[in-house]
């Protein structure tokens, strides 16, 4: 980190944050850390996203797109020469998360911000929607995520070698399922929608009460899949009634939306996600030495399970059944599971 540091030293002092104080945050799952800097009354983060494991341009190019529809993605106030560093907007520390934390009674209306928020991205015309260039959710892309339950988790569970047999059956199990997904017009999905990355603003009217983190991996692809991110959070377990109160505030505000079908897609994306996931949390441990993420794969087992049960996942279900069963959905070590 010492070249890494002297960098950091050399884009604060040319953005004019020379001398600022510095007070390093908690990391998150990704390579990216942050700062917060105080210069007199001054207030800003710094993103430090080392380029290849990160892309700056990414978060920037959204959150400007973000802010232009009216969204409260952070300012950005400056941004290095290709070594990854960011200055942005400091947003404060009340994420839903926090918030929850400190008054549980504040939970149903933190979900429908989060909800109304949806609602207002999805109903912009497709054609403004999302910044140019931004990169299509295809089968492709879809695949090579639930591919990351596999590659990485398979070995740890079954104690034995992933056969390459295995692994085209399990994908041809998707290839069969993911063009449903596509039945929905495209929006921009964040793809980290949830309460650690969702914040609450004080001074901002409606749906800019909300502060949004952690977009950089936004793409075009079907409405359901940020609201399925919100409410089948790896992290965090809401009840039946908020679940479905807040599909019912979703509906409400596209009153001609084909539930079922919408339904249909919500279930295959929540199994992706959850495949995805478990094989991410497993790749945390395994690679980067970030064990303590393990603790909710039971959780996003069981969201797995219960999206498997919908009809649309039956070749899925029946990979799962042959080469998973319940007694191989297990937390695998952290050692041998590639």
């Amino acid at each position: 980190m010492t070249d890494r540091s002297a960098l950091i030293e050399s884009f604060l002092t040319d953005s004019g944050w020379d001398g600022a104080q510095r007070q390093r945050l908690a990391g998150d799952a990704s390579n990216r850390r942050y700062e917060r800097l105080t210069l007199g009354n001054r207030k800003a983060m710094l993103m430090d996203a080392p380029p290849p494991l990160e892309d700056v341009d990414a978060f920037v190019a959204v959150a400007r797109h973000l802010k232009r529809l009216g969204f409260s993605a952070p300012d950005i106030f400056a941004k290095g020469k290709g070594d990854g560093f960011l200055l942005i907007e400091d947003l404060g520390d009340d994420t839903f998360t926090q918030v929850l934390g400190q008054d549980i009674e504040a939970e149903a209306g933190l979900y429908e911000l989060a909800v109304d928020v949806l609602i207002a991205l999805h109903g912009i015309a497709a054609d403004r929607v999302a910044p140019p260039g931004l990169e299509a959710y295809d089968d492709d892309k879809l695949l090579e995520e639930a591919l990351l339950l596999p590659d990485w988790t398979w070995a740890g569970v079954a104690n034995q070698p992933l056969s390459d047999d295995i692994r085209d059956a399990y994908q041809a199990a998707w290839r069969d399922v993911f063009p449903i997904v596509h039945r929905q017009p495209p929006t921009m999905v964040l793809r980290d929608y949830h309460v650690d990355n969702l914040m609450v603003l004080s001074g901002r009217d409606g749906v800019a009460r909300c502060g949004l983190l952690d977009f950089q991996d936004a793409v075009l692809g079907p409405q359901a899949y940020d609201l399925m991110s919100l409410l089948e959070d790896a992290r965090r377990d809401i009840t039946d009634d908020l679940r479905n109160a807040m599909l019912e505030r979703y509906y409400a505000g596209f009153p001609d939306i084909d539930r079922q079908e919408f339904e249909t897609v919500f279930a295959i994306l929540a199994a992706q996600r959850h495949a995805k996931v478990i094989g991410i949390f497993t790749r945390l441990c395994v690679r980067d030495d970030k064990a303590q993420y393990l603790d909710h794969i039971p959780r996003v087992w069981r969201l797995l399970e219960a999206a498997l049960k919908h009809s649309s996942l039956a070749p899925v279900a029946a990979w799962f059944e042959a080469h998973m069963p319940p007694e191989k959905r297990g937390v695998p070590p952290c050692e041998g599971t590639q």
